[in-house]
């Protein structure tokens, strides 16, 4: 008979194996699916890409490493630096998925879960799986979006280069001005490369103290000498339409009619189009086009079904960054083990490290002085 799991998660990421981490010292019969490997999304980072969320251990003085999945624990004293690259990150992941003996299947890929009756079944590239609860997990950061306008075949994704230093040419154009925009304009800059960054909304502007909104402290400061210096030229409040290649490069076209020429191919920093797509028949979504979930997290169209990591968003609040979405696994780890009968003693921990939110309420903008 196949055996049923308490809770099967889809993901080896940090929500992953932070939610598995819970689950397992709670001793709820747990299994993490993975498709490739622990923290593969930080794996495909471009070698020159760092944390742009600071790590520094302060538990001693009641504050948390911003970028932590577990109590107790620091990116920073582990990885002995502060601005951590995605391969020290996945490290970091490694070892916490060994300190909690955290069962894991690599390789596996997610194909489709339904769900019948009270058990839900997880078709993959190593046969079925059953679970009574299902945690998605499966992040967003590996489903880079390749075709957000007509053309956008002709230019390369920046999650898609292993290095800028392997990146040919000295005059781009970058399309996108959030983080992944600006750092790859950043670091093509360092080089001696040019970049004309072309964005839909001016990051760099927005009055507002949420990284997931407005152009975070430490990019800015790190790409200001840059444009002060001409390597950078910043067009802001501008769509791109599409893409044409000519006999001497790129067009890159807006929705102003205006045509921007680039000798190199157009780098694409779109974002991302989200692993919860290959769960459409269990989700229902919003206006922002996010899954609709309950309180805990729970999808509102299939229950036993939980969301976790940086597609999560509760109304106006975005969970896109570690030190958002990581206070939410025990709220999610709870409900469940509530369901399950399981001791939840681990919360308290959890509670006083500052890993639980529960109240969304308290969610807010820092003042603005």
């Amino acid at each position: 008979m196949k055996k049923i799991y308490d809770v099967i998660i889809v993901g080896a990421g940090p929500s992953g194996i932070g939610v598995a981490s819970i689950l397992k010292q709670m001793n709820a019969s747990c299994l993490v699916l993975e498709k490739e490997d622990i923290g593969a999304s930080f794996l495909s980072w471009p070698k020159e890409m760092r944390f742009i969320t600071p790590s520094f251990p302060a538990q001693g003085f009641g504050q948390t490493d911003l970028n932590a999945i577990a109590p107790k624990t620091s990116p920073a004293y582990t990885l002995d630096s502060e601005h951590p690259t995605g391969a020290d990150y996945a490290k970091y992941l490694n070892l916490l998925a060994e300190h909690f003996t955290v069962p894991i299947k690599k390789g596996v890929q997610v194909k489709h879960v339904n769900k019948k009756g009270s058990v839900f079944s997880l078709d993959t590239s190593a046969g079925l799986y059953q679970s009574r609860y299902v945690v998605w997990a499966a992040g967003q950061y590996q489903y880079p979006n390749l075709r957000p306008f007509p053309g956008a075949e002709l230019a390369m994704h920046n999650s898609l280069v292993s290095s800028w230093e392997e990146v040919d040419g000295d005059d781009f154009i970058v399309i996108g001005g959030y983080e992944s925009g600006m750092d790859a304009a950043y670091q093509l800059g360092k080089l001696g490369k040019k970049s004309t960054v072309i964005a839909r909304t001016n990051t760099w502007e927005q009055d507002t103290s949420d990284p997931s909104i407005a152009l975070s402290v430490y990019t800015y400061n790190r790409v200001r000498p840059l444009i002060n210096a001409n390597l950078i030229t910043v067009v802001g409040n501008t769509a791109v339409t599409g893409i044409a290649e000519n006999a001497s490069g790129y067009d890159v076209y807006t929705k102003d009619g205006k045509a921007y020429f680039t000798p190199e191919k157009p780098i694409l920093a779109t974002g991302f189009k989200g692993s919860t797509a290959l769960i459409e028949n269990l989700v229902n979504r919003g206006k922002h086009d996010e899954v609709l979930v309950n309180e805990t997290d729970e999808s509102v169209m299939t229950s036993g079904l939980f969301l976790a990591g940086p597609e999560l968003r509760h109304d106006s609040h975005i969970f896109c960054y570690i030190y958002k979405f990581r206070q939410r696994y025990a709220i999610i780890s709870e409900t469940i083990a509530r369901n399950l009968n399981l001791d939840l003693s681990i919360l308290d921990m959890y509670k006083q490290e500052n890993f639980y939110l529960d109240d969304l309420s308290s969610c807010g903008e820092m003042c603005q002085c």
